[in-house]
């Protein structure tokens, strides 16, 4: 498979699944949307093994669930319809949801196993391009009925992505003003001070990881690599943080870099100044999360965005900072939806415990210089952190009552 395109950082942050698999995690095992289907699987059936056929239409949303019981429940949604939609297995009182599965497209099935309890059940049916249709209500009356997740709403959304622009304000002022200190090391001809200043200034801006994608070209300037470049980093088009360290460390005059390092600041101001009339989309705060670390462990945990400076660890702890901002304006919304938010919780601790671990004073170790084992525990505690993210992503991202 190609690499991506690197050219801007936005370009790292993956856009929305179209089938979002991970509401069991959310639930901590209540309920599975698993791999989707191909075909209607057995008949209806009272046990996993034999999968129960519901329909997905306007007209006959979730027929086809006549016996219903306790326990692991798989059913084959089948839409009949001439349209995509997505389907909520969920409280029809509370519309508590329970497994959901996005993406069925008109004539196929898709696969939804669910672990049930005693309690009301309903399958609603989301079609793309007309109002919601809740199905019959089924009631379980035995089995222990586990957490289900309430519905976020972009409404939900609001106050907390209000709350972290606010903050990504502050954080630009930071940047803006860390930038001025490394231009003026360089305009100063001392590189020495330029290669120990750089890396708060790259730091603080790798801090805002969730606006990236609102900081629109922009982000290019600032925190391109020279990936997709024809001159790769000696392309003229190669700008920002990175330009500025590869010259630092690869041997390159003060006068080369004082030209990058005003562009630099000139960047990171206009961006600062903008900032107040820039609207960052509340439905994509979830998404941005979990994608923060997702491309660490991408990008920065494998040294492909390091132009010198072996900072990639710095780097992550840096991504780790930028997420539990982004968690900490979450954290009412998922404090009442998120059963394992404890877990998750701990699991960013170990991240931080195992990241500052790597570092010594001022200075941080660079991948080359970790042991084959530290490699293989920084990926671990990472890559698993990234698993518990995309349930947040999964719980915050705004589902349709309507």
């Amino acid at each position: 498979m190609p690499l991506p395109r690197l050219g801007t950082r936005s370009v790292r942050l993956r856009t929305a699944p179209v089938v979002f698999v991970a509401l069991s995690v959310a639930l901590a095992g209540t309920a599975l949307a698993l791999s989707p289907g191909d075909g209607h699987g057995g008949g209806h059936g009272d046990d996993a093994s034999r999968h129960t056929v519901i329909d997905v239409s306007q007209s006959h949303c979730g027929q086809g669930w006549t016996r219903p019981g306790p326990g692991l429940r798989t059913f084959d949604l089948h839409n009949s319809s001439d349209g995509a939609a997505e389907v909520y297995l969920e409280d029809p009182a509370s519309q508590a949801v329970y497994g959901e599965v996005e993406g069925i497209g008109p004539g196929t099935t898709r696969q939804l196993t669910v672990r049930l309890g005693r309690g009301a059940y309903a399958f609603k049916c989301v079609p793309d391009d007309a109002d919601a249709v809740t199905g019959p209500t089924v009631r379980i009356t035995s089995g222990q009925r586990g957490p289900g997740a309430a519905p976020v709403s972009e409404h939900d959304l609001i106050p907390p992505a209000l709350a972290y622009q606010k903050w990504v304000g502050g954080g630009l002022d930071d940047v803006v003003r860390l930038t001025a200190r490394l231009r003026r090391d360089i305009d100063g001809g001392d590189l020495g001070a330029a290669r120990t200043d750089w890396l708060p200034a790259h730091l603080q801006y790798e801090r805002l990881g969730a606006a990236y994608d609102a900081f629109g070209d922009a982000d290019a300037q600032i925190n391109g690599t020279d990936a997709g470049l024809a001159d790769g980093v000696h392309d003229k088009g190669f700008a920002g943080f990175h330009r500025i360290e590869y010259g630092l460390w690869h041997g390159e005059s003060a006068g080369g870099l004082r030209a990058p390092a005003a562009a630099l600041v000139e960047a990171v101001t206009g961006l600062r100044d903008t900032w107040a009339q820039t609207r960052m989309d509340p439905a994509q705060l979830g998404l941005r999360a979990h994608e923060i670390l997702e491309n660490t462990v991408q990008f920065e945990l494998t040294g492909r965005t390091d132009y010198g400076s072996g900072s990639n660890l710095a780097t992550a702890r840096a991504n780790l900072d930028g997420t539990r901002e982004v968690l900490a304006r979450l954290r009412p919304l998922l404090t009442t939806r998120y059963a394992d938010l404890p877990g998750l919780d701990q699991e960013l601790d170990r991240a931080q415990r195992t990241l500052d671990g790597f570092r010594k004073g001022a200075r941080w170790a660079s991948l080359d210089e970790l042991t084959r084992a530290q490699r293989e525990q920084s990926d671990a505690v990472l890559g698993d952190l990234v698993e518990r993210l995309a349930s947040v992503a999964t719980l915050c991202d705004p589902r349709r009552t309507v």
